[in-house]
């Protein structure tokens, strides 16, 4: 058991880990939503993502601190579902979903950390960056949704109705890909400050995140070249 777990370990810290995070994300970001907007009952393999998703974030970290953190935000997150979905009264969506973008920070961090790491540029290291984008992508699809969830609303648009539970993911990760893309279809648009402050943070970090990371690896290409 401990020699599969190093092999494990030992696959999601390497380059190679990168292609299989991106198709895990592309499947939970584009299709899932898909499935859940004609299948409300599918929001159980949005659970079943997140999970997975933040327990590859533990074995994707080298340092102590980042493993604890996200041991410590894993079993937070799975408690907190445990709760929601077990037989008693009580309910901490809110926090579940706060939770859920510490875990997606912290998932990052981990995975800059590895985009970055000997200042070596390949075909995977440009995935990884694929990946990141992704994932704040996923951040700000949540932070609408705490923004709605604290205040009652955040977004607005033609046919959207939202439940204030998991199956409103769709349209929070549509409106999110369209301001961290730049798109900005109309269809959809902030109605309070909040998600219009956050909505400007999602177009503006679309526009210099591939700016930064493009000019950051083809730095180190140049240093390979010399």
């Amino acid at each position: 058991m401990k020699e599969y777990l190093k092999k494990v370990k030992g696959f999601w810290v390497s380059d190679t880990s990168f292609p299989a995070l991106l198709v895990m994300l592309i499947f939970t970001v584009f299709i899932l939503p898909v499935i859940i907007e004609y299948q409300n009952d599918a929001t159980f393999f949005l659970n079943f993502m997140l999970i997975l998703l933040f327990f590859i974030g533990i074995f994707s970290a080298k340092e102590k601190a980042y493993i604890i953190l996200t041991s410590v935000l894993l079993v937070t997150h799975i408690s907190l579902r445990l709760i929601r979905f077990g037989d008693n009264p009580f309910d901490f969506y809110l926090l579940e979903r706060i939770v859920a973008i510490l875990n997606l920070i912290a998932l990052i961090v981990v995975n800059i950390l590895l985009l970055f790491r000997n200042n070596e540029v390949n075909f995977y290291r440009i995935i990884g960056s694929i990946n990141v984008y992704l994932l704040f992508a996923m951040i700000g699809a949540f932070g609408f949704e705490i923004i709605h969830l604290s205040t009652g609303e955040s977004i607005i648009g033609e046919d959207v109705s939202l439940e204030g539970m998991d199956v409103d993911f769709g349209e929070y990760i549509y409106y999110s890909l369209t301001c961290i893309s730049t798109l900005g279809f109309g269809d959809i648009f902030p109605v309070n400050f909040s998600a219009k402050m956050l909505s400007t943070f999602l177009s503006a970090l679309g526009i210099l995140y591939p700016a930064v990371v493009i000019s950051k690896l083809v730095s180190y290409a140049s240093k390979e070249n010399i």
